[in-house]
């Protein structure tokens, strides 16, 4: 890893990846995830890993995340590597798309989104 990708993220993002996010990659997977959203609350965590705001958004994300006592069922969608995927997202709940962005979603709906540096535990 460069310099620069240690600085600025590059392309080890998916080895750094914490173990209680759920990947989306595929129409099939969010299907899923919205379907989850029926038995309990979901987020999808949209992220740009060519983006230092967004990395940084995300690390920040994951460390609130690890001290949180309620457990919530979090997906995340690389958005440049799915942005099909990420337009979908967008439509079917009626969201403007951001990155990073944090969508909450219950019964099949969006509830809540933040982006940026808006995105926190209390969200959910």
């Amino acid at each position: 890893m460069s310099f620069f990708d240690k600085i600025f993220g590059g392309k080890e993002e998916a080895s750094e990846q914490k173990s209680f996010w759920k990947k989306i990659e595929s129409e099939n997977d969010l299907k899923k995830a919205i379907d989850q959203s029926f038995h309990h609350k979901i987020a999808i965590f949209k992220h740009s890993t060519s983006c230092f705001i967004s990395k940084t958004v995300l690390r920040n994300f994951e460390k609130e995340i690890e001290n949180l006592e309620q457990k919530v069922e979090l997906y995340y969608l690389d958005l440049l590597a799915h942005r099909p995927i990420s337009n979908k997202i967008a439509s079917d709940l009626k969201v403007t798309h951001q990155s990073p962005q944090l969508i909450v979603i219950e019964n099949g709906k969006a509830i809540n989104n933040a982006s940026h540096q808006d995105i926190s535990v209390d969200q959910l």
